[in-house]
């Protein structure tokens, strides 16, 4: 298997495009016409994750968090993020980061925090709205089918897994071709009545030059009519979880569970300690500035890492509960990751081997 075929999967299921705009993702060093010996799910790159990757004999890392995210001025033996790219390019390693659209997926890291920690019935805490755009064209019954199927071979009128996603309704279109026209059908300065179709379908956001492209290319008339109608909706994926737990828990009780569960030695807790928590939102990684959202879906407690003082501080006077488990409480995507690439691949007859990093890589050191 290539790293191309192995990227399309990925996408199919996390699309690139999900991830957020000051975001890096895909391969970020590599060759995709590389054949994969094997892949290590990593949380971070570096060189011990690198080193452990050479050893296994894997040429493919797959890591959350994406090592080219700063500006890089220099790639050497000496420099801490150059060396790492060094080693990674002089061993034929390829390396992908699946970040943020692995933090939006229903699938992705705060899933497998939530499943870690036992949540039932979870939902996404904070779905993406996305822009799509309804397009209605008018077009001689004639020319219809030809039409549809030139739209459909470039990728149109799909929603899903389902493609060939149109409407038709029956109408009569007037028009008088006048000065200059060069009309496909009807004599000029007359008016002319067409039986016409009205063609409706949906675009994403991103393909509407290319709706409008198509349209001018394969529509008959000189001057085809067509509208693009801007609608919003509420995506399949976004950021959070929110669940129940199995059984309420005092404060003291549900931290050290969430320590076992999550295997981390220091936790942080704000807010009340005689609460009783029952209903929990997650965001691994960095998601203070959601507790309040939480709160008002009914969350008895908002988890997630990097909570500063006065966000902490806030949070508390408005009675919010919240629980630090740190950043790197994000590992858990190193066994979860392994389990969807291997279901992924299988839909394609592929079998890849997939190796999970045992480097723990947090920064902290814990007294």
């Amino acid at each position: 298997m290539k790293i191309s075929d192995l990227l399309k999967v990925i996408n199919n299921h996390v699309p690139f495009t999900t991830a957020e705009s000051w975001d890096n993702v895909g391969l970020l060093i590599g060759d995709e016409n590389a054949e994969i010996t094997s892949i290590l799910t990593g949380l971070d790159c570096t060189v011990d994750v690198v080193n452990e990757a050479i050893e296994l004999g894997a040429n493919t890392i797959i890591c959350h968090h994406p090592l080219i995210f700063k500006g890089l001025k220099q790639i050497n033996e000496q420099d801490g993020y150059g060396a790492i790219i060094r080693k990674i390019i002089q061993n034929n390693i390829n390396l992908i980061a699946m970040h943020t659209n692995l933090d939006v997926y229903p699938k992705g890291v705060n899933a497998m925090l939530g499943e870690k920690l036992g949540l039932q019935n979870m939902r996404i805490l904070n779905p993406e709205v996305i822009t799509y755009y309804k397009v209605q064209v008018f077009i001689p019954e004639a020319n219809l089918t030809d039409f549809k199927s030139k739209l459909s071979k470039y990728g149109l009128a799909q929603e899903g897994d389902y493609e060939y996603c149109f409407f038709q309704s029956q109408g009569t279109g007037q028009f008088k071709p006048v000065n200059g026209a060069n009309p496909y059908l009807g004599t000029m300065n007359e008016i002319e009545s067409v039986n016409e179709m009205k063609l409706e379908f949906m675009i994403t956001e991103q393909q509407q030059q290319l709706a409008i492209d198509l349209i001018n290319q394969y529509h008959p008339y000189e001057t085809p009519v067509y509208d693009l109608i801007q609608l919003t909706r509420e995506a399949d994926y976004g950021l959070g979880m929110i669940g129940k737990l199995t059984q309420s828990y005092n404060v003291p009780d549900f931290v050290q569970y969430v320590k076992e569960q999550l295997n981390m030695p220091s936790v942080r807790f704000i807010g009340n300690n005689h609460s009783h928590i029952e209903t929990v939102a997650i965001i691994g990684g960095s998601g203070i500035g959601y507790e309040y959202l939480a709160a008002s879906k009914g969350a008895d407690l908002f988890i997630t890492g990097d909570i500063k003082h006065h966000d902490a501080l806030d949070a508390k006077i408005d009675g919010v509960n919240l629980l630090d488990i740190n950043h790197y409480s994000e590992y858990v995507m190193k066994e979860g990751l392994k389990a969807l690439l291997i279901n992924w691949l299988a839909e394609q007859d592929q079998t890849v081997k997939v190796n999970v990093s045992q480097i723990n890589t947090d920064p902290f050191t814990y007294y």
